[in-house]
């Protein structure tokens, strides 16, 4: 839309169905390559996708003309679909529902960018569930753990 101007800037993340380190290191790095194509080709900003085994974090630049929801769904479905053409796993993969969004300002994009970045040294000192709980309780989100993602212990 003519004279319209924005800057927002979405952490997004979703986890692997029933939380499994499904999302193998061999392999890893073309699905998150493959999800930034699917952001830029919907016409937003990858600015950095990256994880671990069992979740993935999207940090993009997002234009008011796309629904976040809408970006989340068709990013899930085409990379579940990817992945399960390249038969990467045995039986079929998926993304548990729901996912997180975060919002940030452009002075902190740079640590967002590292945080990111920095997923794998994140997550041996703490746990997808510890750390997602912290991004609820740091944002102040209300929420419902019965809605919260499925947890393995």
């Amino acid at each position: 839309m003519a004279g319209t101007y924005s800057q927002i800037y979405i952490q997004i993340v979703f986890a692997v169905k029933g939380r499994q380190n499904l999302l193998q290191k061999e392999w890893r790095d073309d699905v998150f390559k493959y999800i930034s194509g699917i952001i830029k080709n919907k016409g937003q900003k990858p600015i950095i996708v990256n994880g671990v085994a069992d979740h993935v974090h999207a940090f993009i630049g997002l234009k008011p003309s796309t629904a976040l929801s809408d970006l989340v769904r068709d990013l899930k479905n085409n990379s579940t679909n990817f992945i399960n053409d390249k038969n990467w796993i045995k039986g079929k993969f998926s993304w548990q529902e729901g996912y997180g969004a975060f919002s940030y300002s452009h002075s902190q994009i740079e640590n967002v960018y590292n945080y990111i970045l920095n997923q794998a040294a994140h997550h041996h000192k703490q746990t997808f569930q510890e750390e997602y709980m912290d991004f609820l309780k740091k944002f102040e989100i209300e929420h419902d753990v019965k809605y919260l993602f499925e947890w393995i212990q």
